[in-house]
């Protein structure tokens, strides 16, 4: 059984004993992870992401609740949903990067270079080896 810790800032640390572990199910997967499983292809996915993303907060509480639309369609809805409800914008970020693509990067770098020189000796003896 985990033993509680007592902290000096007045909180407690939860020590699990050997060979006990504390989060037996792991990190919880990602959306798209979860929707490749069920059998989605990625072009079905961003499909739909694309489109959902255009739409108000009514439709897609229409969609998380309605029973004629897809899993993948109330899935997103739901995700999109639960993304505005906790002014999060992790759901939404990651369904973009799945549908658009990550921004290319720039960086900013300076390179102080220093001359220095390379001196070869290329006579027969030094070739012959």
């Amino acid at each position: 059984m985990a033993t509680q810790e007592k902290q000096p800032h007045g909180g407690s640390l939860t020590r699990p004993e050997k060979g006990e572990v504390l989060n037996p199910h792991g990190r919880p997967k990602k959306l798209i992870t979860q929707l490749k499983e069920i059998g989605y292809h990625k072009s079905q996915v961003e499909d739909t992401v694309n489109a959902m993303l255009t739409m108000s907060r009514k439709d897609l509480e229409k969609i998380d609740k309605g029973e004629e639309f897809t899993i993948l369609e109330r899935i997103i809805a739901g995700a999109l949903l639960k993304s505005h409800d906790k002014n999060s914008l992790f759901n939404l970020e990651m369904l973009l990067t799945r549908s658009q693509g990550k921004p290319k990067e720039t960086i900013d770098q300076t390179i102080e270079s220093k001359n220095f020189t390379i001196t070869l000796n290329l006579d027969n003896d030094n070739l012959s080896r």
